[in-house]
């Protein structure tokens, strides 16, 4: 049963607490119209306060009306809502249209979190939506940080974002919704094979699992569950490494950590300076490697976003520009 699978998601990661204040990501779609009625049904186990946040991105003609059926399940679950509206479009005028959504969007939960005091944000993110990013992370190419996936629990900006459905399987949800008679809306933007994760999704998953193993979706989420604790293990030797925060690094402190330390080090200074490592490569951590091993004092790698680190004559120092 799918609220037995979420509860014991919920008790594996420790998402839920009793007496939480949540506020839900509701798109209108699927997934995150799933994820309110299930949390709905569990509001008076444990005592929840839940809140509905939906953000129209203004990129298709008809979006208003996903805001119009959330706004009717609102009303339906008799819950508060909050609404807003952005052009995604005019915004990415200077940058990722991809990456601008994203920002926006979490930028407008936290600010409702915020305006009513709370930290939790639940999201609607679920097991094929896990298996896809691994595969897509995997063809780009990326570390243990990017192979760990969709963390069912993150920490972002002092958020707390939670996603109760990462071990439950598009399909199911989709039954859920049929048996209680919920049509969500569609974005028939899913269906177009223009973005990689599309291509995925609707190409290569498929030949995957006829192909080559019927239960690839499986694999790799468990291959992220076991990357993600990998990685929290060593995040937390490389939190130790850094010691008290500081935009410098000691040197000869640094040089004597294992390499896969150490860039777990320099992924850590960046995104204290920039918020993310998202557009450092594997190429930038090795441009760094070389400043320290094999560069004068004064020498300096100059990253994306304006980042720059300095190698000075006993440390390492990070600076960020103003742009």
């Amino acid at each position: 049963m799918i609220l037995d699978k979420v509860k014991n998601t919920m008790k594996k990661y420790n998402l839920i607490d009793k007496n939480d204040k949540i506020i839900i990501g509701v798109s209108g779609g699927p997934d995150s119209v799933a994820l309110l009625y299930l949390l709905n049904s569990l509001r008076k186990e444990f005592k929840l306060r839940l809140h509905i946040a939906h953000l129209d991105h203004m990129l298709r003609t008809d979006s208003y009306k996903d805001s119009e059926f959330v706004q009717n399940l609102a009303q339906r679950l008799k819950l508060p809502i909050t609404n807003a509206q952005i052009n995604v479009k005019e915004l990415a005028k200077r940058g990722s249209l991809e990456e601008i959504a994203r920002n926006a969007r979490l930028g407008f939960f936290f600010k409702v979190a915020k305006d009513l005091k709370t930290n939790k944000i639940a999201l609607g993110h679920n097991l094929d939506d896990q298996a896809e990013t691994v595969l897509m992370r995997i063809l780009r190419g990326a570390g243990l940080y990017g192979l760990a996936g969709i963390l069912p629990k993150r920490n972002i900006a002092g958020y707390q974002i939670i996603r109760p459905l990462i071990e439950v399987k598009r399909r199911e949800i989709e039954a859920f919704l049929k048996k209680r008679k919920v049509k969500p809306r569609l974005d028939k933007s899913n269906l177009e094979n223009i973005y990689l994760r599309n291509k995925i999704r609707n190409r290569l998953m498929p030949l995957l699992e006829k192909e080559y193993n019927k239960n690839i979706k499986e694999v790799l989420s468990n291959m992220a569950q076991i990357v993600g604790d990998d990685y929290d293990y060593l995040t937390r030797i490389a939190n130790k490494a850094i010691g008290k925060p500081n935009a410098k690094l000691n040197l000869k402190r640094f040089l004597r950590l294992h390499p896969a330390i150490q860039r777990l080090v320099l992924r850590l200074m960046i995104a204290k300076l920039k918020g993310n490592t998202r557009r450092i490569t594997f190429k930038h951590i090795r441009e760094i490697e070389d400043l320290t091993l094999h560069r004068p004092v004064n020498s300096i790698v100059n990253l994306p976003k304006g980042v720059s680190i300095v190698k000075e004559k006993n440390s390492l120092s990070f600076y960020r520009k103003n742009l």
